[in-house]
């Protein structure tokens, strides 16, 4: 059966099967859309901070772009402030929600506008409406609705021994609680009052307290 031949810009035909190589010369470029970065940390986490309490909220809303697309959500490491005196678990998940109809508040609420987060200047402002991390405690949620379960998760323990005695005092160096670069790895795709939250998965270890950084990366587009 006859094939379709691809011809490069000198007239070589690509090649394809057992002869001599000919490849296509193929350059990986972004997918098209708008894109934006965030990183940032939290301020120092009081000690004991509940279960299920939210560090960070994202929430998009559509305007001539239709979609986000987050691509990653990563944890990038928690310094101690002060040490923990029992042994505790810690850890923090991302989970959607849907009907996003009031934004959280408290915290540090970030700034989308006048060339902030793009990766481009000549590029729009975000239409994510609302980016709030923590500063001392939880978010206050707003009006939405979670998922029933978590799209990422990192999750480990500290105790008074190990801290006293390892000097890093660092933990969950850059675990990811989404990653869509991966062959087949589809973003978290948001439309309109839809976004995500990183929660404490576990009550802080008791007297630990500590910062915590993040980083998001998505991509706003005008239909996926």
């Amino acid at each position: 059966m006859a094939g379709i031949q691809l011809v490069g810009a000198g007239g070589l035909v690509v090649g394809a099967g057992e002869e001599t190589r000919k490849p296509a010369h193929v350059v990986r470029m972004p997918l098209a859309g708008n894109w934006y970065r965030y990183a940032g940390r939290t301020g120092t986490i009081g000690a004991a901070l509940a279960a299920d309490s939210e560090l960070l909220q994202f929430r998009f809303l559509t305007g001539t772009k239709i979609r986000a697309l987050v691509h990653k959500v990563a944890v990038n490491g928690i310094g101690i402030v002060a040490v923990a005196t029992a042994l505790g678990q810690l850890g923090f998940a991302l989970r959607p929600a849907r009907a996003w109809s009031v934004a959280g508040s408290g915290g540090t609420r970030i700034a989308v506008s006048n060339d902030n987060l793009q990766m481009e200047t000549a590029i729009a402002n975000s239409q994510v409406n609302d980016l709030g991390i923590a500063t001392t405690g939880a978010l206050t949620v707003g009006t939405k609705t979670l998922d029933a379960n978590d799209q990422g998760i990192c999750v480990g323990s500290i105790g008074t021994g190990a801290v006293t005695t390892y000097q890093g005092l660092e933990l969950f160096s850059d675990r990811r609680l989404l990653d869509a670069d991966g062959e087949g790895q589809e973003p978290l795709t948001l439309a309109d009052q839809e976004g995500f939250v990183v929660r404490t998965v576990f009550a802080g270890p008791t007297a630990l307290t500590y910062t915590v950084g993040f980083t998001v990366i998505w991509c706003e587009v005008t239909a996926f």
